[in-house]
């Protein structure tokens, strides 16, 4: 997997909508009158991962584990207690062991991941744990006293289903990663609703599921890609 500027891979539409994505959060900082700088920086370096994990490049889940701390500490101060407890303990850690997978499985030579496919027994065991996250999570957060504590609880239970699918390399992490969007979206709207500090949050999860939206499409692009090489014997090994 070779390594060089990941900005200068981005494509035109790439491009734009990573800068249209820093633009809107960008804008809902000064319309929120340019407090909480923290809320702005987690926004725009998460947004930034986005657009390369949507490459499949490992450059975005490096970035993610720095996104996660910050967003984490943001989520802290409103009392957002499963949002940081996620994002610290459970979305940070997966994207850094995605970072050894990712690097041990690149595509070719390229900085692209090879994409892997889900196998019964993957399915099986991410139920399992998904359900036991759900259950888990909820009881913890209630005794935390967190805000919004059911919608808190399904965003839990969708972060860790698409981190897990992003560590096992499947482009339904990206599809999984929309819906929370959507959930999140309602969370930071609420938050937004008793501070106007936080609507960079909310527009930072708007733009998160039109670059998650992207993220499926591309990876789904880049896998009919990469069997189309296997079976022009381009590329000798199928995903796993």
């Amino acid at each position: 997997m070779r390594f060089n500027n990941p900005f200068a891979d981005l494509s035109r539409f790439e491009l734009l909508l990573w800068l249209g994505s820093m633009a809107i959060i960008f804008g809902a900082f000064l319309l929120a009158g340019a407090r909480e700088p923290l809320n702005l920086v987690s926004s725009l370096l998460g947004v930034t991962s986005l657009i390369f994990i949507s490459k499949g490049y490992v450059f975005g889940e490096i970035l993610t584990v720095f996104f996660s701390i910050l967003y984490g500490i943001v989520s802290y101060f409103f009392h957002y207690y499963g949002e940081m407890v996620t994002f610290i303990g459970m979305t940070g850690p997966v994207a850094l062991f995605s970072i050894f997978s990712w690097l041990r499985h690149p595509y070719a030579d390229s900085k692209e991941v090879e994409v892997s496919y889900l196998h019964k027994k993957q399915v099986i065991v991410l139920s399992i744990l998904a359900v036991l996250v759900t259950l888990a999570f909820y009881f913890i957060l209630g005794a935390l006293g967190n805000a919004n504590l059911l919608v808190s609880t399904i965003s839990v239970t969708a972060s860790f289903v698409a981190a897990s699918l992003a560590f096992l390399r499947s482009p339904y992490y990206a599809a999984v990663y929309a819906v929370n969007d959507l959930i999140l979206i309602v969370l930071w709207g609420l938050a937004t609703w008793e501070s106007i500090a936080y609507l960079p949050m909310m527009a930072c999860f708007v733009t998160f599921f039109f670059n998650d939206l992207y993220g499926f499409y591309n990876w789904r692009r880049m896998q009919q890609r990469q069997i189309n090489a296997i079976a022009a014997g381009r590329v000798l090994t199928l995903p796993d």
